[in-house]
């Protein structure tokens, strides 16, 4: 639920009250400073969200004067209760001639939930997938690999959270929906708040996560067949505020199923990011998984191949699972699409990287120096500094009349 707050003490004063200084003047100021409280999970004023019900002045029992913050809640629970409560009392305590804040909670009727969720989705009422529409300036990365196994959930985590940490504005989908693991990667503790029929997705190092494994309880299978799963992904991306995002990292399971079939019908201009290991075998599978982008009219953008080697003492590697399979893969893609492939990192065998991911704090936040992090962070740098193309996009142009 976005927003909620708590109740300052009133201290008690003895004797007669004074008068607040012009009232109207303090009550536009608190206003003011209230714009600069964002919602923690929505991440827009408070003010513009429609949450601000009230604002009052008055004498707070001790000479001073207390502001008291109406605030209207989406629902009553109130998961964010201590950060909301903080911001609004020092956004309101930084206005001169205020003394003391109180925050007063309320529950958002239906129609305002309406309202709300009609803004966000700008302007429309009904759901839609914002990534889809032609006007979407969010690039959208599918990491795929063609089996289990090869690290693909843990390259995911990690280069979301490189480009959350360089600034971007990142969301993670957790696609893999048998096998979902980017929750504990990324340690998210707690599920979506529902605002009626549209969630909120939880954020965990400036990255909003979503995933059924939110939904189900631990240790229960996901026991669904194609059009259940195409119905899962199509709410995942409509039914979620996702916000202005400048990447979209979406989880795929491994294979060419029906999620990656699903996603290229949804998702028309996402591009595929293929994972494996040197492993021969592995190469095989994974090249299958890329050349599936070209029967969907996706472009594979790169390769990375994980567990490359495990550095030694002595400096020297060993390639444990082989070596040149990521290269015959960014090869032979680059032949079958049309199109250049390109080895985009090679991640070593990294200790540190297992024990991050099992933490849910990334490695690359982590131990941002270590081999593994190094690598994934150029990785990521490398993806986000390519410009989405003009494919399905307007051009504003218009034909001159000669």
């Amino acid at each position: 639920m976005p927003g909620c707050g708590g109740a300052a003490a009133r201290p008690t004063y003895h004797g007669a009250m004074p008068p607040v200084a012009d009232p109207t003047a303090l009550v536009a100021a608190v206003r003011a400073a209230l714009a600069a409280v964002q919602d923690p999970e929505i991440h827009r004023p408070i003010t513009e969200l429609g949450m601000v019900r009230s604002v009052d002045v008055g004498p707070d029992g001790s000479g001073g004067t207390l502001a008291t913050v109406g605030l209207d809640l989406t629902t009553p629970g109130c998961p964010l209760k201590d950060t909301l409560t903080r911001d609004i009392t020092a956004a309101a305590s930084g206005v001169p001639g205020i003394t003391a804040v109180r925050v007063a909670m309320g529950v958002m009727s239906a129609e305002q939930r309406t309202e709300l969720r009609s803004m966000l989705r700008g302007g429309s009422p009904e759901p839609v997938i914002p990534f889809a529409q032609p006007t979407s300036l969010t690039t959208v990365l599918a990491i795929a690999s063609g089996k289990g196994g090869v690290g693909k959930s843990s390259v995911t985590a990690n280069l979301a959270a490189a480009m959350a940490a360089d600034g971007l504005r990142v969301g993670v989908l957790d696609a893999d929906v048998y096998g979902f693991s980017i929750p504990r990667m990324l340690g998210v503790s707690r599920p979506p708040t529902r605002v009626d029929d549209m969630l909120l997705p939880p954020i965990a190092h400036g990255v909003k996560v979503v995933s059924i494994g939110m939904f189900v309880p631990a240790g229960q299978p996901v026991v669904w067949r194609g059009p259940m799963l195409h119905r899962a992904l199509q709410q995942f991306l409509a039914d979620v505020f996702w916000g202005d995002l400048d990447v979209l990292l979406l989880d795929l399971p491994p294979g060419t199923g029906d999620i990656a079939i699903s996603v290229a019908q949804l998702l028309p201009s996402s591009e595929i990011v293929v994972v494996t290991t040197p492993q021969v075998a592995a190469a095989e599978v994974a090249e299958r998984a890329g050349a599936v982008a070209q029967q969907t009219r996706q472009r594979v953008v790169g390769v990375v191949e994980n567990m490359s080697w495990l550095e030694q003492p002595d400096g020297s590697r060993l390639e444990v699972f082989g070596a040149g399979g990521g290269a015959t893969v960014a090869a032979n893609l680059s032949r079958t699409t049309g199109t250049q492939v390109p080895l985009l990192g090679q991640v070593p065998l990294d200790v540190s990287l297992r024990e991050a991911g099992d933490s849910g704090l990334p490695v690359v936040l982590a131990a941002p120096e270590s081999p593994a992090a190094v690598v994934l962070r150029d990785v990521a740098r490398r993806l986000a500094s390519r410009g989405r193309g003009l494919a399905g996009r307007p051009l504003g142009l218009a034909p001159v009349a000669r």
